[in-house]
């Protein structure tokens, strides 16, 4: 009789526990980045009281109840959600974000809802925690130094929180070369090409190109004379100017050209390139063509904003329409992510079982993140709302049946006492 107490009371425990378990998977059903939890359960030892024939295996035995062995992290991944935002991202495969709190602590998740906060630190959106990874050199004093396509990945103890200047500026890269194309006809008509020049400080200037036929022409093709100047903007001052000669082909392809650079009016020479035979500016009977050209210079830009891209690179976007990786978000792996201590919901704190982070590595040595991070994408919770709900049904029938032994057991204590009456 008193048995039936401790396997109840037992199985009693065991049980609620898993209800608890169950609920608050179920209660995280809609929590991003969140890793449902299963309860494993294991019988007390039993007392074997015999067995039924020699030839039978089968013993007689009396249990003592279950009691929880372990309460295990299902790491299985969840879906992925589209997000509008471009710092939202989610893992596709093992590892975790690491973020640091307020009070310094490191801490690993798989929520993947980042946004910057006031000072550009990118953090998590809910709880405020600075997102871990590496901050590419090409940053000093507010200026982009180098336009790169991926920040590498340090050291897994050199990873800091990513924070990045409210004030970043894309410098300007001069103009020391411009190509021409068009058509310039055979008509003796006056065409006129154009192009910007950019100086070292971000200025803007015009190079403008005056093609006039030449007086004396050749047996077959066409020569042009051809004036250059670099003026400003609105075209009230001249800072340099060349002239030159052109000729062209019978099929309009150019031949010679000895207008080959112009100052910039500041010291810094630009070629001049019409290209060659009838890859550039040509000369043909047809209607003359509208020209263009194409300069290497860059216009200043001033920061638009930070975004995240799929292979976890920190992008800076600029007002000139240029972007340059700034930086790289850390991915982290354990070698027992079971062994992980659950900070919340969906938080955790390395500890002795799990082992350090580490990072992956390629046959270079080379740190890599060892899953993909897929942008404008968040991972849902890992909970199945019908896996939930069954569980928690079975787990209630189990308390009850468990509680239904202890009344028994209560029930034949009270009539063994009568009797004794």
């Amino acid at each position: 009789m008193n048995q039936a107490f401790y396997s109840g009371v037992s199985g009693m425990q065991s049980h609620q526990t898993g209800i608890d378990v169950t609920a608050d998977n179920l209660a995280s059903i809609n929590t991003v980045g969140f890793k449902g939890y299963t309860t494993e359960f294991s019988s007390i030892f039993d007392d074997v009281m015999g067995k039924n024939s020699m030839n039978n295996n089968l013993s007689e035995s009396i249990g003592y109840g279950s009691y929880v062995t372990a309460i295990s992290m299902d790491q299985s991944q969840g879906s992925l959600m589209l997000t509008d935002s471009s710092t939202d991202v989610a893992i596709e495969g093992n590892g975790w974000f690491g973020v640091v709190t307020d009070h310094g602590n490191t801490l690993y998740t798989r929520s993947g809802a980042f946004t910057t906060d006031a000072d550009y630190n990118l953090v998590s959106r809910n709880e405020g925690f600075k997102v871990l990874g590496t901050i590419g050199s090409n940053i000093q004093n507010g200026v982009l130094t180098q336009e790169l396509i991926e920040v590498e990945l340090t050291e897994v103890q050199k990873q800091v929180p990513l924070t990045f200047p409210k004030d970043l500026y894309y410098p300007a890269t001069p103009t020391s070369k411009i190509n021409f194309y068009g058509n310039l006809g055979i008509e003796d008509v006056d065409q006129q090409m154009g192009s910007n020049v950019i100086l070292a400080d971000g200025e803007k200037r015009a190079l403008k190109l005056l093609f006039s036929q030449s007086e004396n022409q050749p047996t077959e093709g066409t020569s042009w004379d051809v004036s250059a100047t670099v003026e400003s903007l609105d075209g009230k001052t001249v800072y340099s100017s060349e002239t030159g000669n052109v000729s062209f082909g019978a099929t309009g392809g150019l031949l010679q050209n000895s207008l080959v650079s112009i100052d910039n009016g500041n010291g810094k020479l630009i070629s001049i390139d019409l290209g060659t035979d009838r890859n550039g500016v040509i000369s043909v009977a047809n209607e003359a063509t509208i020209s263009h050209s194409v300069d290497n210079g860059i216009n200043r830009g001033d920061l638009v904003g930070y975004d995240i891209n799929r292979d976890g690179q920190i992008i800076a976007s600029f007002s000139n329409s240029r972007s340059s990786a700034v930086g790289s978000i850390a991915l982290f792996h354990f070698q027992n992510d079971q062994g992980l201590d659950r900070y919340s919901g969906t938080h955790f704190a390395q500890s002795s079982n799990s082992g350090k982070a580490i990072f992956y590595k390629d046959a270079n040595n080379k740190s890599i993140l060892g899953a993909n991070i897929i942008n404008h994408k968040l991972e849902s919770s890992n909970v199945q709302m019908e896996v939930g709900m069954t569980e928690l049904i079975i787990m209630q029938r189990a308390y009850s049946a468990n509680a239904k032994s202890v009344t028994t057991g209560d029930e034949l204590i009270q009539k063994a006492l009568n009797m004794d009456a």
